[in-house]
């Protein structure tokens, strides 16, 4: 692509449909080997019966990720983009393979060995992790909206697709011998090719596409060094743009990370708070500590099932204009408002029967995928390319601390309750 051809406007939209395709894939992947971890909680529950599967890997995870995160986006600037999404793609794909080599090599039996190998996956899934979300939404932060937006739903359907495959496999298996193990191991093999696509999609073809190739080479030209590997990759070449910049440098100088944090501060705690209290429920509360219903055992797959497909739909809901929330104030208001939902939820699970209960869980679905998207679409403008990769790397940053925070608080639901 020539150099003037960064600047022009009709590069904008090619390839747009089939770039929003590709980040939704590229969202799922991003957390399908998680989300597939927790989606058979059931079998580990099952497996390891006195570790408390739900709530330990969910913890083993988060300090990985949160660690990862950090210490890229302290860096980001100095990050190559490019490798920095593929060795997290493919950590995921190695992680997810050896969790079948793990349950085949040990026979699909329990014990604390066993235990302590799915543990340090998990911890894999969480470095995997902190580079891909990261280094995706700082990434897309600088190009059309539409494309973090169906980055974040893919993130979400991940949740939904592996939800509803549990759901199917539990049904398929659930009168054989051993049906539990026989669908975990078939969610996984799912799983593992699932990701090794995902590896060549962002390696082969996401560089190449039109609308990446053009908001690239804006950033490039805006003075982001991040990118010049995907550039290249695209068939672009860099010393163009180098060129560029050392001619016409930038009227001013980016924005530190402790400024642009100062002025977004109320959208890094907006979405820390988000996932601090949707964690804190979500799955371990869900997965042991609802009560028990005329669903049976069915029960905790069916609530997580409803949640991920809450979610899913609530990142979609912010593509209608009129139901998109930019307001600070009014972000800030909703996030505060969801904390009443602690008290439902305690009150439900003690009193309530499971019809409440779903109904509390479709609203913490549908309001976590909608504030996310509201937040990282609305937040990561007015700014140039390499500030708005920074920006997006530190939100997912407050994202991931959240969460951390959320599975962290999870345990107070275990007081009085004896291990």
């Amino acid at each position: 692509m020539p150099l003037n051809d960064a600047n022009d406007d009709s590069d904008k939209s090619k390839g747009k449909y089939v770039a929003i395709v590709v980040c939704w894939f590229l969202g799922i992947g991003c957390l399908f080997s998680w989300n597939s971890m927790l989606t058979i909680e059931d079998y580990y529950v099952a497996l390891f019966p006195k570790y408390h599967p739900s709530r330990v890997l969910t913890l083993v995870y988060q300090p990985f990720a949160v660690g990862t995160i950090s210490i890229l986006t302290y860096n980001e600037a100095k990050v190559n983009t490019r490798r920095r999404n593929l060795f997290g793609y493919s950590l995921f794909f190695v992680a997810t393979l050896l969790i079948l080599v793990l349950d085949l090599a040990t026979s699909g039996k329990g014990g604390i060995g066993t235990f302590i190998g799915i543990c340090v996956i998990s911890g894999a899934f969480g470095i995997a992790d902190g580079h891909v979300q990261g280094g995706m939404v700082g990434d897309l932060s600088f190009m059309h909206p539409e494309l973090i937006q169906s980055f974040l739903a893919g993130l979400a359907a991940s949740g939904a697709i592996t939800s509803s495959l549990r759901l199917i496999t539990k049904a398929a298996f659930e009168n054989s011998q051993d049906g539990l193990r026989k669908g975990a191991i078939l969610f996984f093999v799912v799983c593992t090719c699932f990701l090794l696509f995902c590896v060549f999609l962002y390696a082969f073809v996401y560089p190449k596409l039109p609308i990446i190739r053009y908001y690239r080479s804006k950033a490039a030209s805006e003075g982001c060094k991040t990118v010049s590997a995907d550039l290249a990759a695209g068939g672009i070449l860099t010393s163009d743009f180098e060129k560029q910049a050392e001619e016409n440098p930038q009227p001013c100088q980016p924005q530190s990370n402790k400024e642009l944090y100062l002025k977004n501060i109320d959208y890094a705690i907006d979405i820390f708070l988000v996932y601090a209290l949707t964690l804190s429920i979500f799955p371990g509360f869900l997965s042991e500590d609802t009560g028990s219903h005329s669903l049976g055992e069915w029960y905790a797959l069916v609530l997580i099932t409803i949640y991920n497909v809450c979610d899913l739909i609530g990142r979609y809901l912010p593509l209608l204009n009129w139901v998109k929330m930019e307001s600070r104030k009014g972000l800030m208001t909703v996030t505060f408002s969801r904390f009443l939902l602690v008290p439902a939820f305690y009150f439900t699970a003690k009193y309530g029967d499971q019809g409440w209960m779903i109904l509390l869980t479709s609203i913490l679905g549908l309001s976590n995928g909608y504030l996310t998207v509201c937040i990282l679409t609305t937040a990561p403008k007015g700014y140039k390319g390499p500030e708005q990769n920074a920006l997006g790397n530190m939100l997912v940053m407050f994202l991931l601390g959240g969460i951390f925070a959320g599975v962290t608080l999870d345990w107070l639901w275990l007081i009085g309750k004896g291990w």
